[in-house]
């Protein structure tokens, strides 16, 4: 493989963790701790549960199972989280592990073995794997913070109604390759 698979992964990473960062941006403190019932989780609890999981799985990525001791999974679903402050501590504190770890592999890389709970992945199926499970995570988070926004919500894509428009000026530029994120997010848009 090439290098272009990683830098692809950073961009999605990357995309997914704006994705939070903009969403909680649009909701009111005391709204990041709401739960709609006691078996579904506030945007915090994602955010914890987010945590813990990146810290698990990309600190020593390389050499020691995913599945960390110093884990407590069921921990991570029990909210103590008090305030916006240290819900964007711990957001910020599993991403940069993530990126570290990211950022320090090579195309040599992704074809080592790695474990998660005892089982063999390539690095590139570890990856693979948390690429999935952050993406549901945040869209949970971008589902509430949408629910629950109390000046209305700006779109994080293309806004309802807007497809034509923003085809339009997509279509009207010369063919080049892009990423499938290239300028969803721009904040010239929003």
């Amino acid at each position: 493989m090439t290098s272009d698979y990683l830098d692809s992964v950073k961009k999605q990473f990357e995309y997914y963790k704006m994705l939070g960062d903009k969403t909680f941006a649009q909701v009111q403190d005391d709204k990041l701790f709401w739960q709609y019932n006691d078996d579904s989780n506030s945007i915090a609890t994602i955010v914890k549960h987010l945590c813990g999981n990146m810290l698990s799985r990309w600190t020593d990525f390389l050499t020691s199972d995913g599945e960390k001791d110093f884990r407590d999974r069921d921990a991570e679903f029990e909210n103590d989280i008090t305030t916006r402050e240290e819900l964007l501590e711990k957001w910020n504190a599993g991403w940069t592990c993530l990126f570290s770890a990211i950022n320090a592999l090579t195309t040599d890389d992704l074809d080592k073995i790695i474990y998660i709970r005892n089982q063999g992945h390539t690095v590139t199926e570890a990856i693979n794997r948390q690429l999935a499970h952050y993406p549901y995570h945040i869209g949970q988070i971008v589902f509430l913070g949408k629910m629950l926004a109390e000046n209305g919500w700006t779109s994080l894509s293309i806004p309802k109604g807007n497809s034509q428009v923003f085809n339009k000026d997509k279509f009207s530029k010369p063919k080049q390759r892009g990423h499938f994120t290239d300028g969803l997010l721009d904040d010239k848009k929003e």
